[in-house]
């Protein structure tokens, strides 16, 4: 190997750790169900817990072994992942694109602001059935952050930013919202409707563009 290439890579991997310190992974966050524990036992049984089967990006959460189906005023959707640990208000996220399937009216929230949403019915695989009568959402486009990547980027918690990603379908996304959490680790989550938009493959990343 020359000098030049020794220079060369030195330059890639400085160019590289500039890009990855000014830059956040984007991540397609599919239609999915956050559930209360008492609906938990609803649909599963008294005393039941949510089974892990893979962690996603933020620590402690995780996709569980655990599916149920939408059922909406105009169709359904089976086989949606249920996430996991249980929370304290049952939720249910989907794109546009789900919500006209299902024949709902959902609202353009972030995640856990649920007044006045629309509810919905969820069936599980042994045949149990349970109604919620709020909670179903269209998640405004996000990026988790930790508190010293949002020192980093210069925001703090709600504020709103435009994103711009990488790829051949590159745009800007606006009204990102910053969620800032010591429970976080730093991603941007967009439904599936934006990711196939923007073109997102594995690995694309997103720089703030303005705040």
């Amino acid at each position: 190997m020359t000098e030049t290439d020794n220079l060369n890579e030195v330059v890639e991997a400085i160019v590289s750790e500039l890009r990855n310190k000014t830059s956040f992974e984007i991540e397609a966050s599919a239609r999915h169900i956050h559930l209360d524990q008492a609906t938990v036992e609803m649909l599963f049984g008294v005393g039941y817990q949510l089974t892990p089967t893979r962690p996603l990006s933020q620590p402690g959460q995780f996709v569980s072994k655990e599916r149920l189906t939408l059922v909406g005023p105009n169709g359904k959707i089976e086989n949606v992942a249920v996430l996991g640990p249980a929370r304290k208000q049952s939720q249910v996220e989907l794109s546009m694109t789900d919500a006209r399937v299902l024949g709902i009216k959902p609202l353009l929230r972030e995640s856990g602001h649920l007044k006045q949403t629309p509810g919905i019915t969820l069936v599980s695989t042994n045949g149990q059935t349970a109604e919620i009568k709020s909670g179903v959402i269209v998640a405004q486009r996000h990026i988790h952050m930790s508190p010293d990547d949002a020192r980093l980027f210069g925001v703090k918690n709600g504020d709103i930013v435009e994103v711009q990603t990488t790829g051949d379908r590159g745009l800007i996304f606006g009204n990102v919202v910053i969620r800032v959490s010591d429970r976080f680790a730093t991603r941007m989550h967009i439904d599936f409707d934006e990711a196939n938009a923007c073109g997102l493959t594995k690995g694309m990343r997103g720089t703030i563009y303005k705040k």
